[in-house]
């Protein structure tokens, strides 16, 4: 049996994106248990590279990853507004002071701005932040690339590989799948997304209390259609975000329950609530729900991501809970995890990044 460097469990964004970085110095085994790379969380996403989303501790990571998505061409500029009505600039106050200093370019703009952009809007929008450098994100094309990238540094993937057994003998990872088929590798990095504690559990290794959230995204046909040019919007209390994609509109009531990890389903009532939220928006009218999808977004207790070696059990990391912000910040966030488990100093890319932040120590 051949033993590999490492073993990276699934090959969604993540695992496609460390399984790549890691191939560069190491052999590597990457495992995924459905038909195909990327079905869950991956080709679920909305797609867009927004310089805040995830909080001040992942702008770091979003801005390190932004030279390599633009130079590959996976963005295209879209731009971004967190909107607000007058009785919460108390909150676009407080958005101001977060990312103050974070090295995100936004600029504070009233109504007669605002108006000006989101055709329709209703009276009581007062307020928002401008977000120039916001993208849309080739989310496929991203995918590829890295699976791509994977195979030819001699990434060997496996599909309908469903881990069943890990255990660690003689310095190494024997593991098992449901299907018989058996591998070996010195390290075990765990990218399973929603079923990365299931995958810690497996291997012996405690649970971090990663959590996967139910998101629902709905794609609308309005009268009149969204503009081509409607920028990425966002309610600053987080009750919805809506963008256009090739002449509909995709809207989500931005809802976070938590779930078992799972083939997620969207339901009709987080539809519902998106479209009455998105009513006292604008009134552009929502003629018909074209398409509904829901994906699982999965977070540490702290809502921080989980990058490096676990200290209890030799030869086991951590790739995971990366939340909404995994496709974005994936670039500089695979970088530094693969320089963390091979030892290597960091590059222009990741040179200021603060890896402690991400330690799985933090949360044992």
């Amino acid at each position: 049996m051949t033993t590999y460097d490492f073993v990276v469990i699934g090959a969604g964004i993540a695992g496609a994106s460390i399984a790549a970085e890691l191939a560069a110095h190491a052999s590597v085994l990457l495992l995924e248990a459905e038909d195909r790379p990327g079905y869950h969380a991956t080709g679920r996403s909305a797609a867009f590279w927004e310089e805040c989303y995830g909080g001040p501790e992942i702008v770091p990571l979003t801005l390190a990853s932004g030279p390599y998505l633009r130079e590959h061409g996976f963005l295209s500029r879209r731009g971004a507004l967190y909107i607000g009505r007058t009785s919460e600039r108390v909150l676009l106050d407080g958005f101001e002071t977060r990312f103050g200093g974070t090295g995100a370019s936004f600029e504070r703009l009233g109504r007669d701005r605002l108006a000006a952009i989101i055709p329709g809007l209703r009276p009581a929008w007062t307020d928002a932040i401008w977000e120039p450098g916001c993208a849309d994100i080739d989310v496929a094309g991203l995918h590829q690339h890295y699976l791509a990238l994977g195979r030819q540094r001699g990434v060997m993937l496996e599909t309908r590989a469903r881990l069943s057994q890990a255990g660690r003998r003689g310095g190494r990872w024997q593991l098992a799948c449901e299907d018989g088929r058996a591998f070996a590798a010195a390290t075990l990095v765990d990218a399973a997304g929603a079923w990365a504690d299931a995958v810690a559990r497996l291997a012996g290794v405690g649970a971090l209390g990663i959590v996967p959230l139910h998101r629902t995204v709905a794609q609308l046909r309005t009268d009149p259609l969204p503009p081509a040019d409607l920028p990425l919007v966002l309610d600053i209390a987080g009750r919805f975000y809506f963008k256009p994609e090739a002449g509909r509109l995709w809207l989500s009531p931005h809802d976070e329950t938590p779930s078992t990890p799972c083939d997620a389903a969207p339901e009709e009532l987080a539809v519902a609530e998106a479209i009455a939220r998105f009513e006292t928006v604008t009134d552009l009218r929502v003629q018909a729900v074209e398409r509904r999808w829901a994906g699982l977004r999965s977070f540490a207790p702290d809502r921080l991501p989980v990058y490096g070696r676990d200290p209890r059990v030799e030869g086991f990391a951590w790739f995971a809970g990366q939340g909404g912000y995994g496709i974005q910040t994936a670039p500089a966030a695979a970088r530094l995890t693969a320089q963390l488990l091979l030892g290597l100093e960091t590059d222009a890319m990741t040179q200021g990044l603060n890896a402690a932040l991400y330690a799985p120590d933090r949360l044992i």
